[in-house]
């Protein structure tokens, strides 16, 4: 089974999305059986290096809202976020460009640590307030996982992995995404949205049952059995 999730690191949704979805698949008896894939998309591709204004205002102008919108807003996503046990950090949250956070988690991917890799810049975006454009920041994030840092430099230097993540982003609107987190699930179905933890419960299953149906055991006749008009 494989499943296929677009998500931003910039993207509060994404963050509380993803720690549902990866309750869900712990859960799963089946769990070994599940590629999941990691694709970038950003939400704002024109988002500075650096925030040079306040939260609010910065996400105000961004969603043509004004600051105190924005504000409820970001109430909202708090009360959301804590119910998965996240701390969102509007307060001393930086609103920048997340692109080469994207070309680093996909150099992370050859050393199977792009999962891991996007919790952590999620985390350090939404919660500690870090600026995750900022290469030195990126660095020492990388630094946390025994990445190679020299490595690392090299390829935010050299703007590696940029077509990766282009690609990526541009394979998101072949499929649909209008929105992320977004969910593709064996190139046929979609889900879209921070979904409940049941509901992404409900898909796995469903997808197992796709793949596994029951087959009657070759040379037994039928026994007596009950159906509807029966019994």
């Amino acid at each position: 089974m494989k499943i296929e999730l677009w998500s931003d690191f910039a993207c509060p949704f994404c963050y509380i999305g993803k720690v549902r979805f990866d309750k869900a698949l712990k859960n799963f008896p089946h769990k070994d059986e599940v590629e999941v894939v990691y694709k970038a998309y950003q939400l704002n591709p024109n988002a500075p290096k650096v925030m040079k204004t306040t939260p609010e205002k910065a996400f105000a102008k961004g969603h043509g809202i004004t600051p105190e919108k924005a504000k409820e807003k970001f109430n909202m996503f708090k009360q959301t976020a804590a119910s998965e046990g996240l701390k969102y950090d509007y307060d001393n949250i930086q609103m920048t460009n997340s692109f080469d956070a994207h070309r680093v988690a996909k150099w992370a991917r050859k050393y199977d640590l792009e999962p891991e890799l996007t919790n952590r810049f999620m985390k350090a975006y939404f919660e500690e307030g870090k600026n995750i454009a900022d290469h030195d920041t990126l660095i020492e994030l990388v630094k946390e996982f025994d990445l190679d840092q020299t490595e690392a430099k090299k390829v935010l230097k050299n703007n590696e992995y940029e077509d990766v993540v282009k690609n990526e982003i541009s394979e998101s609107r072949q499929v649909g995404v209008q929105g992320v987190p977004f969910f593709v699930l064996n190139r046929k179905y979609a889900v879209s949205g921070a979904q409940p933890q049941e509901n992404f419960k409900q898909v796995l299953e469903k997808l197992y049952e796709e793949e596994h149906p029951l087959k009657k055991m070759d040379g037994l006749n039928s026994g007596d059995a009950c159906t509807d008009e029966s019994c």
